[in-house]
């Protein structure tokens, strides 16, 4: 997470910029291609630290109901405090491989918002939801 995997991993995805004229710089897709992207509701239901990640994250479980209770690495340090996260819910995608981060299987990519000093506000819908309901 700088959204939660994306930093993690390394090399082989493209780099977040901050840049506002970055927009300019984006490869459009379609609604189709958009359209492959599993984008789900979750609940946060246990956090943990995760002093094993190169960058400041926690571990996290998120039940998706009928999806499942799956499981993510999330730079979200900076502007949360473990136990406050707890019963938060959240959006993510679902349909990305597994990618192991240190000792941990990451599972789901936790969406969020990243802002100027690089710190991530989660993306969160506005009133509760059910569990594992996909967003477009």
């Amino acid at each position: 997470m700088h959204l939660s995997r994306l930093a993690e991993s390394g090399g082989d995805r493209p780099k977040i910029s901050r840049s506002p004229d970055a927009i300019a710089l984006m490869t459009e897709i379609t609604y189709a291609d958009f359209e492959q992207v599993e984008i789900h509701t979750g609940c946060i239901v246990r956090v943990a630290d995760f002093p094993k990640a190169r960058k400041p994250a926690y571990k996290l479980w998120i039940d998706f109901g009928p999806l499942g209770i799956k499981q993510s690495s999330a730079q979200i340090t900076q502007l949360y405090e473990r136990d406050a996260l707890v019963g938060q819910q959240i959006v993510a995608v679902t349909n990305f491989p597994p990618r192991q981060i240190a000792d941990f299987m990451s599972e789901v990519l936790v969406l969020g918002v990243v802002l100027e000093a690089g710190e991530v506000a989660l993306l969160q819908p506005d009133r509760p939801v059910p569990l594992g309901r996909r967003v477009l």
